[in-house]
């Protein structure tokens, strides 16, 4: 398969840089779905039996702290390049629980970060989890929830992930953060469509909610969509726009739209690219000039070692594992960023 390469996303901080001839702070925000990063230990809560040693994945220690090191190690290098101190606010996926992520903050390659978490154990039946980290040097939470996504298949209540809400100080700046991990397609693209327009219109009845108080207000929705930006979750429901010329106030730009329809992915099936990791905004973002933050860029971290190297697979996300086999990599998505700066005197 064609394997087009760009580049990444998550928070960082970065001083002295020149960007359109002034000094500025530049900064990245990211989302990464982990990829099952569950714990050894049976929760009798969840249905994890697959990830246990004796599950049908001899889920052992030994791989799970391969797998602590491996993610921990791609969020070492997001941004890096950018910003010597690395991320700042990331939002994951398809984790288990508390203990794993307070494990991946204390990896070694992250641990002088001093990441802080923020999660809610949902009731997804799989156990598996939405969270944000954060560096408490350049965002401070002011306030948090879960937003519950209810839905129903075949007229039964069916647990799935909730839509995690942070507000805080980003720099000083008042920013909203929505995690998401909406419905998979398990069951039929269109059959499960309803479920992930209910997540999008959510999180546009935040974003209405929080424009309506402070027209300038600054809302990320970020997570693993099961949708592609095309899609009518995004374009329906969400209402995104892919140029920044056509953002009115009250829209909400997808600058993944673009990689997409340039045939660029974070995920891959039968040799087609998926994107459905994506990282969306509110207008006041693409503001210049302003006193805070404003838009620079959008990426895709798809660096050569985190691909697929060889095999049937071959281009495609490196991941854990190829059925039930384990594969010693990293994820089956790619992570995203969005580059922002902050002009400084």
């Amino acid at each position: 398969m064609t394997f087009k390469r760009f580049s990444f996303l998550i928070f960082t901080f970065c001083y002295g840089v020149m960007i359109y001839g002034q000094k500025a702070k530049v900064a990245t925000v990211g989302f990464y779905n982990l990829e099952n990063l569950f714990d050894t230990v049976n929760d009798t809560t969840i249905n994890d039996e697959e990830f246990l040693p004796e599950g049908k994945r001899n889920w052992t220690e030994e791989k799970y702290l391969e797998k602590q090191a491996n993610m921990a190690y791609v969020i070492s290098q997001i941004g890096t390049d950018i910003a010597p101190q690395g991320l700042s606010v990331l939002g994951v996926s398809e984790v288990e629980n508390l203990k794993v992520l307070q494990d991946l903050v204390s990896q070694p390659s992250i641990k002088n970060r001093n990441y802080q978490i923020v999660h809610y154990d949902s009731k997804d039946f799989r156990g598996i989890d939405v969270a944000l980290i954060y560096n408490p040097e350049h965002f401070k939470v002011d306030s948090s929830r879960i937003i519950d996504l209810p839905i129903l298949r075949d007229g039964v209540p069916y647990h799935t992930r909730d839509i995690l809400y942070v507000a805080g100080k980003f720099d000083g700046e008042s920013m909203i953060f929505l995690v998401n991990h909406w419905p998979s397609r398990r069951g039929g693209e269109q059959t499960t469509a309803p479920d992930r327009n209910k997540g999008a219109q959510l999180c546009r009845d935040v974003v209405d909610d929080a424009l309506a108080k402070n027209p300038e207000a600054k809302v990320w929705i970020m997570g693993d969509l099961n949708d592609d930006p095309t899609s009518e979750s995004l374009k329906g429901y969400l209402r995104t726009k892919a140029k920044v010329a056509d953002v009115k106030p009250n829209d909400v730009f997808n600058p993944f739209e673009d990689f997409y329809r340039r045939g660029i992915g974070t995920g891959a099936y039968r040799d087609n690219w998926s994107l459905f990791d994506n990282i969306i905004f509110t207008e006041p973002l693409l503001e210049k000039p302003q006193d805070g933050y404003y838009y620079i860029k959008a990426g895709i971290f798809n660096k050569k070692w985190l691909v697929q190297p060889s095999g049937q697979y071959k281009g495609y996300p490196f991941r854990t594992f190829s059925f039930d086999t384990y594969q010693h990599g990293y994820s089956d998505h790619f992570p995203v960023y969005v580059v922002i700066a902050k002009n400084v005197e």
